[in-house]
């Protein structure tokens, strides 16, 4: 990632964002081993083709390091911060952490709270489980199409 961290890009990202995009939010990015860096944005009433081409061009000083892509989070949004999870409460989300907990790395279930340090989940496979915010390597939405009648939220 051309020597900065993934957190300093999103924060360069963001900074920049914030002049011309301040509704605009960067979910999260990411970037291959071949140097192309997806952003993937959202914004209150969502993402557009209009608003991708926008947010690309407001971000050209990237692509003399990548090749870049603007793109929305999609039906299986990720969550990164504290309050993407927030954002989330309610919902059947995935999560992956970065060690495995008492021999389980991946966990599943409908997220009943969150805040600055953890995440609760009431997991499909039965009981609660609090996971640290600091421990958790990925997570997402799960977008269950038969529960929302294949319309999008």
């Amino acid at each position: 990632m051309s020597g900065e961290s993934k957190e300093d890009l999103v924060a360069s990202i963001e900074r920049t964002l914030a002049r011309g995009f301040p509704d605009v939010e960067v979910v999260d990015l990411d970037v291959s081993p071949a140097a192309a860096l997806t952003v993937y944005i959202d914004r209150p009433g969502g993402v557009d083709l209009d608003v991708c081409a926008a947010v690309s061009g407001a971000l050209d000083e990237l692509r003399e390091r990548y090749a870049l892509e603007v793109s929305s989070p999609g039906l299986h949004r990720r969550l990164r911060t504290a309050t993407h999870f927030a954002g989330a409460l309610g919902r059947q989300v995935a999560v992956k952490l970065a060690s495995p907990r008492d021999g389980r790395s991946n966990f599943r279930g409908v997220l009943t709270a969150a805040d600055a340090e953890s995440v609760t989940l009431a997991l499909t496979s039965g009981g609660v489980t609090s996971l640290p915010l600091r421990e958790i390597a990925s997570a997402h939405v799960v977008y269950d199409f038969a529960t929302n009648g294949g319309r999008r939220e």
